[in-house]
């Protein structure tokens, strides 16, 4: 490590909790990543992380606070879950999975529209929420409910607007000018630009996460229907990737755009400990795909949730020992 590092530590709690967080960032600035990490116990408050206040794009992670305020509306009786919404993806968001890959017009009840827009990210169906539940409420939500740090300003398919105005349809000139901007500090594609974009903080981050899981956030028939949403994400090659065994459970929400790579959520142990983790990250690196980012963002949550929970009196991970949990 560097005697002067590019990061700034962060933690609560003794020295062991800062030896961690400086291994992550370590670990992270060997693969050419730079960005934030943030992991904390639910019930204890102990933290440990580095450039924790650092305000970044979020790409679909600002999915996660848009189905919050859905979901409120919901629990409120100002929404019906039942509501019948056609979703044509000819005009819909562009996107790979779920209604964004559909080649004809569905109909589909709100609720799914969420449980599609937390599993499998699906852009078509977070901009037909947006049509329900707009950019500015769902800002103003945030605001309302003293959400610091997190700020919500455009439709996800924004994004894809902007990098297409920027150099076209091929998206390989797009993923350049995202790591040389972001070094320059000066961007060409408004929606990586902190000014600009749907933007967040580790700590807003991991706040948000830390009430949602505790009830102190929306209605309490919300924040329940979301920790429900969050778990049945598909994708585990992120933050659950080196956290896989029976007595473990992983909700989390990704974010991929170009060179960012990220993902919010929350381990639980059979014990009782709760750690929520935000890693949000910057590639240097030229390549859509990058398993060992992905793997390495798995390992220092791993090894965070490790730390915290000790502290706790909880035991090791053995990563790898299935994924199916008898507990519930």
């Amino acid at each position: 490590m560097s005697a002067h590092p590019a990061y700034r530590p962060a933690y609560v709690g003794d020295g062991g909790l800062l030896d961690v967080a400086e291994a992550i960032a370590a670990d992270w600035a060997a693969l050419g990543v730079r960005g934030s990490f943030l992991a904390r116990s639910i019930d204890t408050g102990e933290q440990l992380g580095f450039d924790v206040d650092e305000p970044v794009p979020l790409a679909s992670v600002v999915k996660v606070p848009l189905a919050l305020v859905a979901l409120d509306r919901i629990a409120t009786g100002n929404l019906d879950a039942a509501r019948q919404v056609t979703v044509d993806p000819a005009t819909s968001s562009v996107g790979p999975t779920g209604l964004a890959a559909f080649r004809h017009p569905a109909t589909v009840a709100v609720g799914d529209l969420l449980l599609l827009m937390l599993s499998v990210s699906d852009n078509a169906a977070a901009e037909a929420l947006l049509d329900l539940v707009e950019v500015e409420e769902v800002d103003a939500r945030l605001r309302a409910w003293g959400c610091p740090g997190l700020r919500v300003r455009h439709r996800l398919n924004r994004m894809y607007e902007c990098a297409a105005g920027a150099v076209g349809d091929d998206f390989s000139p797009a993923l350049e000018l995202a790591i040389h901007d972001d070094r320059s500090g000066r961007h060409t594609i408004e929606t990586l630009d902190p000014a600009h974009a749907n933007i967040g903080t580790a700590t807003s981050l991991v706040d948000l996460l830390q009430r949602v899981w505790r009830d102190e956030i929306a209605h309490p028939d919300a924040t329940a229907e979301l920790r429900r949403l969050m778990e049945t994400q598909v994708f585990t090659h992120r933050l659950a990737s080196d956290l896989r065994a029976d007595t473990l459970r992983v909700s989390g929400k990704t974010g991929t755009f170009l060179h960012l790579r990220h993902e919010i959520g929350v381990v639980e142990s059979e014990s009782g400990d709760r750690v929520a983790v935000a890693a949000l990250t910057r590639s240097d690196r030229r390549a859509g795909l990058a398993p060992d980012i992905d793997l390495a963002i798995g390992i220092g949550a791993r090894q965070a949730f490790e730390a915290l929970r000790r502290r706790g009196g909880g035991q090791s991970v053995t990563p790898g020992h299935g994924s199916r949990r008898p507990w519930s």
